[in-house]
């Protein structure tokens, strides 16, 4: 599918848009999916992918940057789906309207070191998209703790963490979570209920 992108926000290339198309996460939804989240939304790409995927649903995208947000307005616009995504400017889940029946979630995650060692086509997008702190982790810890309150009973959260598997372990060691397999194996992106969010207390 087709997607503008500037210097304003990072090249499309989620592992989540794959889950949506060959229908992965599908097992965990149902007719009581009715509102998404794109956290994190940057581009729009994975909005427009679940609005489109989803044809009953709405989507909010939400990002706290506002230059991305106007990428992603050009995208919503390009395929036509203004009226069922609603683009919120919004620090993490601060300024967002839940509760969700879905949550996806591509955030900054890229820990301190590997920042360093990025090839140059990364370090030509916003670094605000990317670095996630020591150990990549910052956006999530504060994603996990916020997230159950914006979650419906029954709502899951995908989220993409990349190469961080071992920090992420590291950082929620008792979390029940669902790797999800993808083009690039199965430690890139997981699936984890509100029950399991809200038992980390």
């Amino acid at each position: 599918m087709p997607f503008y992108v500037d210097e304003r926000a990072i090249v499309p290339r989620s592992f989540i848009a794959e889950l949506i198309a060959d229908g992965s996460i599908d097992t965990w939804l149902g007719e009581h999916t009715k509102r998404v989240l794109d956290l994190c939304t940057g581009n729009g790409s994975l909005a427009v992918l679940a609005a489109m995927t989803y044809p009953d649903v709405l989507v909010d995208a939400a990002d706290i940057s506002q230059p991305a947000l106007g990428v992603a307005r050009i995208n919503v616009d390009k395929h036509g789906l203004a009226a069922r995504i609603r683009l919120l400017h919004s620090d993490g889940l601060q300024s967002v309207q839940g509760p969700y029946d879905l949550i996806l979630c591509n955030p900054p995650y890229v820990n301190a070191q590997s920042m360093t060692e990025l090839p140059a086509e990364y370090r030509a997008e916003p670094e605000l998209a990317l670095a996630g702190g020591a150990d990549g982790m910052d956006f999530i810890r504060a994603l996990f703790r916020d997230a159950p309150a914006n979650m419906s009973d029954r709502a899951v959260l995908v989220l993409e963490i990349g190469n961080e598997r071992e920090h992420f372990e590291a950082a929620f060691p008792r979390l029940e979570v669902v790797w999800l397999e993808t083009s690039a194996g199965e430690d890139q992106v997981l699936l984890v209920a509100r029950e399991a969010l809200a038992s980390l207390g």
